[in-house]
């Protein structure tokens, strides 16, 4: 049984509750000592006391005191709820949700205990446990539309679609006066419930959904949207149109993509004389994406021939004065320079690739405009294709000199020099745009900004130049910030709930069960695997055991470089320790 605190002491241990959400740790310490003085097996006074120093950054001693707290008071919803924020906190997640569990055994009726485990739920994907979860909490307080939510989306994301409108439809029946048209949140909720009814199929239900409660919706965009999807899923392709024409108004007047997409469907003779027209146009502009635009039409054949074929006659009437449309400003270089860079780049794709005569393309465009930083990247690229990594450097690295102000063209740069594996030259120019201030210099800095393609380009370089102990460590690094990323999502679990953000909670939870397809977690992935096989197979001498073609210096030398990885591998255990520790990182409050 626990021990009764007298009037005086059962002040100060609401008084060390308080000084813990306050982050007033050393007060708090300090009064849960006074209270340890006469009670010193108060388990709640001890549990408490174990939480404080395990915001402090010592966790061994916090889960020591937290056992001492069970054993004193087994019994205690506070004990066994403090034991789960410390699993909580060393993202041992499944020992917390056991923890919650009893806790609320104990006292069943603590929304704080249930919210606590209904997040850590989510976050394991117990879509089950977590529908039970918030069951309990709405039939706890009914008449909170937050509980509705959370209910909803519970059975949303277990596939339970129907069920969840179900549940939306009986809060709705539930309300004596209808929603305030200014009231975000309602606003939010129709949305999603129509994406609820979308999701089932029946897009004529959510089209007459849309036109009857979504008519006063605050995001008139995405009403718009929906109803043209809808009417174009029907069948209903001449009133889809009205409504898409309807939304153009809302982009950027000078949009290119309604020009551009005719080139997606037309064929033949139709195709070739859009084609010159938009090419013309974006070409006496000098618009240099104009084939970034174009290129995903090269998949059709016979469009492959005929954009280089329009770009030619263009050179070709400009040469000879014959082209229909005037100049707008009489420029004809930045027409013919613009062209050249579309050839180049035309030869230099994948689909249509001829090297040696992309470089021919690119020399005349530079000669036009040689102070072009599009046209040095693409000269870079060319000899980047050819195999060239060295050439390919020296040449990004002139096109960053031509603009220094530029943060894309210093990001080419470096990644060019990593890839001719010139770290600490690719490093300093990354150094240009980072803090100066920041310790550990331009590298932590890049760790801090999760810059993962850096990561993972230097320790692709690192693994070619064998230096096995740095590519594991950037490796490392690019796994830790997807690790992060998927632990951030904690906080969101509640956040939506508090600001409505019903449809863009959803997507975001979609979008971290897919994380780790990412493109650089994959390279960094395999990249790993590809060293630790190489280990494998050919294991790092150690300067006793080592092979007969390896002199002993070598081997003093791979024993020295194994050593200082080993130390920094460790260094960086344990700063990932103390940043898991920080004080109530992802803490809401204890709730006593």
């Amino acid at each position: 049984m626990p021990q009764p605190l007298s009037s005086k002491e059962s002040s100060l241990f609401r008084t060390v509750v308080r000084n813990y959400e306050d982050k007033q740790y050393k007060k708090g310490l300090k009064a849960a000592d006074q209270i340890l003085k006469k009670n010193p097996k108060h388990g709640d006074t001890l549990a408490m006391k174990a939480l404080i120093i395990n915001s402090q950054g010592k966790s061994d001693e916090a889960f020591a005191l937290a056992k001492v707290a069970l054993q004193c008071d087994f019994k205690s919803h506070v004990c066994w709820h403090v034991y789960g924020l410390l699993y909580r906190a060393a993202k041992n997640f499944e020992e917390a949700i056991k923890a919650y569990k009893f806790a609320l055994k104990l006292e069943p009726d603590s929304q704080q205990i249930q919210r606590d485990l209904a997040l850590l739920q989510i976050q394991m994907r117990d879509y089950q446990g977590h529908i039970l979860s918030r069951r309990a909490m709405l039939g706890a307080r009914s008449t909170i539309r937050q509980n509705w939510t959370a209910l909803a989306v519970a059975l949303h994301l277990n596939g339970e679609l129907a069920e969840a409108e179900k549940v939306l439809n009986t809060y709705e029946g539930t309300l004596k006066n209808p929603p305030s048209k200014t009231d975000f949140e309602a606003s939010e909720s129709i949305m999603y419930k129509n994406s609820l009814i979308a999701e089932q199929g029946d897009i004529k239900r959510a089209l007459e959904h849309l036109e009857s409660d979504g008519k006063y919706n605050l995001d008139k965009l995405a009403v718009l949207e929906l109803k043209a999807k809808y009417l174009f899923e029907l069948g209903r392709k001449e009133e889809a149109v009205k409504l898409f024409t309807m939304n153009m108004p809302r982009n950027n007047p000078r949009c290119d993509a309604a020009r551009r997409l005719p080139l997606d469907f037309l064929e033949g003779e139709e195709f070739r004389e859009v084609a010159d027209k938009y090419i013309r146009r974006m070409l006496d502009k000098g618009v240099p994406s104009t084939f970034a635009n174009l290129k995903h039409l090269y998949a059709n054949a016979s469009k492959k021939e005929i954009l280089p074929s329009v770009v030619q006659q263009y050179i070709e009437s400009g040469k000879s004065g014959e082209n229909p449309e005037p100049k707008r400003n009489g420029d004809t270089s930045k027409g013919n320079s613009s062209a050249y860079y579309f050839l180049a780049q035309h030869y230099n794709y994948y689909l249509s690739r001829d090297l040696d005569k992309a470089l021919e393309y690119i020399e005349k465009a530079i000669e036009l405009e040689p102070q072009s930083v599009d046209f040095h990247m693409t000269k870079a690229r060319i000899f980047k294709h050819k195999g060239d990594t060295q050439k390919a450097s020296e040449i990004m690295e002139q096109a960053r000199s031509l603009d220094t102000r530029d943060r894309h063209i210093n990001t080419k740069a470096a990644k060019y020099q990593l890839r001719n594996d010139e770290n600490e030259k690719a490093l300093k120019t990354m150094g240009m745009f980072t803090r100066a201030d920041t310790v550990g210099g331009p590298l932590a800095d890049l760790h801090d900004m999760q810059c993962v393609w850096f990561l993972t380009e230097d320790g692709e370089s690192h693994a070619r130049q064998n230096n096995i102990g740095l590519a594991l460590k950037r490796f490392t690094a690019v796994y830790n910030i997807f690790d992060v990323w998927y632990e951030d999502q904690f906080d969101f679990h509640s956040f939506y709930l508090r600001k409505g953000q019903i449809r863009a909670y959803v997507d975001m939870l979609k979008w971290e069960d897919k994380i780790r397809e990412h493109p650089f977690y994959s390279r960094a992935a395999l990249s790993a695997v590809k060293v630790y096989l190489a280990l494998h197979d050919k294991p790092v001498s150690n300067g006793v055991n080592g092979s007969a073609e390896e002199t002993q210096e070598d081997a003093l030398e791979r024993k020295k470089a194994a050593k200082k990885a080993r130390k920094e591998a460790e260094r960086l255990e344990k700063e990932a320790l103390a940043k898991k520790n920080e004080p109530n990182k992802t803490g809401e409050g204890s709730g006593w």
